[in-house]
């Protein structure tokens, strides 16, 4: 079994910053692609970044050089830096993946969603 566990959602006061985490878990063979989406209350769940199993990175143009997506040295580690935060990046974060498990294959994985809320 896959697991995707995301951490560090919160309150934030505009300006600030917070750092997401997701770690991919169970039987796995290796993680491909990893990604952060973001679900705002009424809208559709977008993508705000994403980074290959090379390290590229490609970001939704809402989020360039405020938001940093990395990944950790075992490769089923990311991470997302926010900074600057405003009012409209207010969402509930999803964490992604493509991960090769001895079950499935290659498939997506999920997290189960952590809140970022920024307001004064």
């Amino acid at each position: 079994q896959v697991q995707l566990v995301e951490s560090g959602g919160g309150l934030v006061q505009p300006g600030g910053s917070l750092r997401l985490s997701c770690a991919a878990s169970g039987s796995i063979f290796s993680v491909d692609a990893m990604g952060w989406y973001r679900q705002a209350p009424g809208k559709q769940r977008e993508l705000v970044a994403a980074i290959t199993g090379g390290g590229s990175t490609n970001y939704a143009d809402s989020v360039k050089g405020r938001f940093a997506i990395s990944r950790g040295n075992a490769k089923n580690t990311v991470y997302l830096q926010m900074s600057s935060l405003k009012p409209e990046d207010t969402a509930v974060y999803y964490c992604n993946a493509d991960i090769r498990s001895a079950h499935t294959g290659l498939a997506t994985y999920w997290g189960q969603g952590t809140q970022v809320t920024v307001s004064s």
